[in-house]
């Protein structure tokens, strides 16, 4: 369903608490040439730092990037920032929050490192990401059949090693990441809600993916309201749709100045 249904944004503007949660890539912005690409996209900017400064809006970005790399595409005091699918974070007051202990898990990724370079060299179309937490295999570039055939190599790779399922195999197009059990967002949902306990919070969650469906699925289980970023009718729990990152701003920016409207007439009261 599009999400033109006044009674979803009405719920959103009339909530007391409104707690959003935002995918990064596909959702606020369109996706970069490369993984490694860190392109400052201000409109996003703008766009969070007048939620954050929205009276009774909490504002959380949830996203596959490596925290570092959403420290300068979100500088923005007062977001959550949950880098790696949530297993490093960034508090609302800044604070860092790693939610594993590192040495426990790195060693496995060092040891599959060399051989997924080794399974790329000398092939066009393909780059293997490190995040310090994870190995991401992008194919995008690739060819059709050599990527399929890469792809399927990696997944063979990354099923051998992880023998005590301790880490996670994440796909999607053209892409393959292994990383641990509690990169998923729907876990990472469920732990910032028991950490930062706001009582009678409206929760609202904008994503792109399939690593969204599970946030989805945990955001539903809470009376919240789930909104997919994309062109495509494909099954997904969300509630509704819209139809890239350009849209999804502007849906933004209309709930904003709704708020802003509402919260100078009285309507909406700080609570924190």
């Amino acid at each position: 369903m599009r999400c033109r249904d006044e009674r979803i944004k009405s719920r959103l503007v009339q909530a007391g608490r409104l707690w959003l949660f935002l995918d990064y890539d596909g959702t606020l912005a369109d996706f970069a040439e490369t993984p490694d690409q860190i392109e400052v996209h201000p409109e996003v900017v703008g766009l969070l730092t007048r939620l954050v400064q929205l009276p009774g809006v909490k504002v959380s970005v949830i996203s596959g990037r490596r925290l570092d790399h959403l420290r300068k595409l979100v500088p923005v005091p007062g977001v959550l920032l949950a880098g790696t699918y949530g297993i490093e974070c960034q508090s609302f007051e800044g604070e860092d929050i790693q939610r594993l202990e590192f040495e426990s898990f790195r060693p496995v990724l060092e040891k599959l490192k060399p051989r997924l370079e080794i399974l790329i060299a000398g092939k066009e179309g393909f780059y293997l990401e490190d995040k310090g937490w994870s190995l991401a295999l992008h194919a995008r570039y690739a060819e059709d059949e050599e990527s399929d055939k890469v792809l399927q190599s990696t997944r063979q790779i990354l099923r051998q090693e992880n023998t005590n399922e301790s880490f996670l195999l994440l796909g999607g197009h053209r892409f393959l990441e292994i990383c641990p059990a509690a990169g998923n967002k729907g876990a990472t949902v469920k732990y910032l809600l028991a950490r930062y306990p706001w009582p009678g919070a409206q929760l609202a969650y904008l994503g792109d993916d399939d690593k969204d469906e599970d946030a989805f699925h945990v955001i539903g289980e809470h009376g919240g309201v789930s909104i997919r970023i994309g062109p495509d009718e494909r099954e997904t729990l969300a509630e509704c749709r819209l139809d890239n990152p350009d849209e999804a701003r502007r849906w933004l920016d209309t709930l904003i100045q709704r708020r802003e409207v509402d919260s100078s007439g009285g309507s909406v009261k700080q609570r924190s």
